[in-house]
């Protein structure tokens, strides 16, 4: 089986700027680090271009790093579907040894910054600021730790899932409230499957008509889980895959950047109507377990 992970973008680096005193003291030598980031959808936007200004680290030895683009990078988190990441550092040399955390400095500060969500054709369609309120204070924090090894090299993807992430607010203003996963990219592989035109039909008959948008794929940590929604109490997915139109015909999906492992996997007609802020009923058909191996693509028919 095939790796389903494909560099699309490189994000050109500035300056580090080291915060802290002895840049060794993190480990013994130096490695090297590359990040990428990944997306999970989000049902009525067309786009949610996100601007980057530079990534902070924060090492174990509290030495900070400070890294800042020469110009903002504008991404459209929905180009990062099925796989597709962007690069928010590749190779960037730091010190060998542990480190406690990374944040996302963003240019999305309420009333200034410039990242922004597009809705597609209907009742909420155009183009609308998208906030996080410590967007340029503080950014966004991953508290999770991770090694770069002397003399080595880590890299590492963080997934951004914008179906957990999206809120429109009572005031129909849009609000990023980032659920973020990073993950080791030498122990993740994906899952990936297609839908047959006869669960299409059963559900449409089921109910009338029902499965004519909104097709999602729900994935949960471990087997035999009982799928429900994103803003559920009982059990939350890790991640979602769209199921879209493939080249072949077909309707497919991919769930990417899963660490190896056990998962149970779930067909929605109802992803549409899954609001992260609240307990939702949605349907779900074809339950299944699935085995993820790394650098290797699992097999989820629906």
């Amino acid at each position: 089986m095939t790796s389903p992970f494909k560099t699309v973008a490189a994000l050109g680096m500035a300056s580090a700027v080291l915060a802290g005193c002895n840049l060794e003291s993190a480990g013994s030598g130096t490695g090297t680090l590359s990040l990428d980031i990944t997306d999970a959808p989000v049902d009525e936007a067309v786009a949610v271009n996100v601007v980057f200004e530079g990534v902070i680290i924060q090492s174990a030895a509290d030495n900070r790093i400070e890294i800042t683009y020469d110009e903002p990078k504008t991404i459209n988190l929905l180009d990062l579907q099925g796989g597709e990441t962007a690069a928010l550092l590749e190779g960037e040399t730091l010190a060998a040894g542990d480190y406690e955390w990374i944040r996302l400095k963003l240019d999305a500060d309420e009333g200034t910054g410039s990242s922004n969500i597009e809705i597609g054709p209907g009742p909420n369609e155009g183009t609308y600021s998208l906030t996080v309120p410590s967007g340029q204070q503080t950014g966004l924090k991953l508290v999770k730790g991770f090694t770069i090894p002397a003399n080595g090299s880590a890299s590492f993807t963080i997934d951004f899932d914008l179906r957990k992430s999206v809120i429109k607010t009572g005031n129909g203003q849009y609000k990023l409230k980032p659920t973020l996963r990073l993950v080791d990219n030498t122990t993740v592989g994906a899952i990936s499957g297609t839908v047959a035109e006869a669960t299409i039909d059963a559900i449409n008959a089921d109910e009338a008509g029902a499965c004519d948008a909104g097709m999602a794929v729900y994935v949960y940590e471990g087997s035999d889980v009982m799928a429900d929604d994103v803003g559920s109490a009982g059990s939350v997915p890790i991640t979602t895959a769209m199921v879209e139109q493939q080249g072949s015909g077909e309707l497919g999906y991919t769930a990417a950047f899963l660490v190896e492992g056990d998962y149970t996997s779930a067909f929605t007609c109802d992803a549409e109507l899954d609001d992260p802020e609240g307990d939702d009923d949605l349907s779900f058909t074809g339950t299944q377990n699935v085995t993820v191996s790394a650098d290797a693509t699992s097999q989820a028919d629906f």
